[in-house]
């Protein structure tokens, strides 16, 4: 054990000789701090029967400045702290805490009362007292746990644990016929004040069991318990078995009507989707419509240019006027057989030839 130890004190030095925190140094009246004996973070913390005590070493009280300023490894700062304890719950985890966190080097000894002493002073508790010692055991912050703890605190107590300071609340505690059971310890400079935690305690859980009884009657009831183990008597008992039906079909009713609020949820999003699509589309199909058959669409432009075509196709263009003219030559007439008549031709064809020589087939044939 003598190699960690000098580490940690050569460590020391060092921190010591360099500066601290946000560049402070020693001489700056900030004290180095030191580990801390923590034998509950791994296991449960020890009896205090079961933890020697070296007597043969004088118990020498440290004082409060000492215990600020950072006491040696090998002498920690004893601090004392009692009480039920009762429904183990953060509020007292928390008091345990800043006990623990009052002096740099700290052991802690918490004190927990036995169940005759708690039933004689203060009333019955809903957990005996092996479950409170165990459960106190078990907290990180402990080191030591005292079984059948003292109400009151005498001298021997505190020179037999080798107690340097009481940790509590600095409210007064009325008990046993004195208003305040540590006003002799704040007398003797041993008392370290710790804050308690508002809203939760030992007191409002029960309250909070007794205000829903019926409800935490009926789940244990459904988790398999008697109603001998729960103390309800018969009428209850079916009382509370019809709540559970009644309940159930509750239940089943506020599934359905989740259920059914969910499809109808669903169908008026797609119903909304089909709606605005159909709106999209119609605003598409109308604009194409205007498009083709408006005013000015498509189909008009189509109209006119195929009734151009049309008038240009029925009467062409005439030829001006003032061209000239080209003259034919004249065509032979032919004369029918064993006629003397020209055949007949076409009156425009007819002005044209009044001018033109006939030739007589008659001299064809005298040749």
């Amino acid at each position: 054990m003598e190699p960690p130890t000098s580490s940690r004190l050569n460590s020391r030095k060092r921190r010591k000789d360099g500066s601290g925190p946000n560049g402070a140094t020693e001489l700056d009246g900030i004290p180095p701090k030191m580990s801390r004996r923590s034998l509950g973070l791994r296991e449960p913390a020890p009896f205090s029967d079961e933890v020697e005590i070296d007597y043969s070493k004088p118990y020498i009280r440290v004082t409060y400045e000492e215990a600020v300023r950072g006491t040696p490894l090998d002498r920690p700062v004893r601090v004392y702290a009692d009480g039920i304890f009762d429904l183990f719950h953060s509020g007292h985890a928390r008091a345990l805490m800043q006990a623990k966190n009052l002096f740099p080097n700290t052991y802690l000894i918490v004190g927990v009362c036995s169940d005759e002493l708690t039933h004689n002073f203060k009333g019955f508790t809903v957990m005996n007292e092996n479950e409170r010692y165990d459960a106190v055991q078990h907290c990180r912050y402990v080191d030591e746990v005292v079984r059948n703890a003292p109400w009151t605190l005498t001298p021997e107590f505190l020179a037999e644990h080798r107690i340097d300071f009481v940790a509590h609340d600095d409210i007064p505690y009325s008990s046993a016929g004195s208003d305040d059971v540590y006003k002799h310890i704040k007398e003797a400079g041993m008392f370290a004040p710790t804050q308690r935690t508002e809203g939760i305690s030992t007191s409002d859980i029960i309250t909070r069991i007794v205000r829903d009884y019926d409800v935490y009657a009926r789940r244990n009831l459904q988790r398999g318990y008697t109603a001998k183990e729960l103390n309800v008597s018969f009428i209850n008992e079916k009382k509370y078995h019809l709540q559970e039906r009644v309940d159930k079909v509750k239940k089943r009713v506020k599934d359905v009507e989740e259920k059914s609020k969910e499809f109808v949820q669903k169908v008026e999003e797609k119903s909304i989707d089909l709606i605005q699509k159909w709106e999209e589309k119609s605003r598409e199909f109308i604009g194409n419509f205007l498009e083709m058959f408006g005013p000015e669409g498509a189909l008009k432009h189509m109209l006119k240019e195929g009734k151009g075509r049309m008038l240009q196709a029925i009467s062409p263009k005439q030829s001006p006027s003032s061209s000239p003219t080209h003259d034919r030559s004249p065509s032979p007439t032919f004369r029918w057989p064993f006629s003397t008549k020209t055949p007949p031709s076409s009156p425009a064809n007819r002005s044209r030839n009044e001018s033109a020589v006939t030739y007589d087939i008659s001299e064809d044939e005298e040749d």
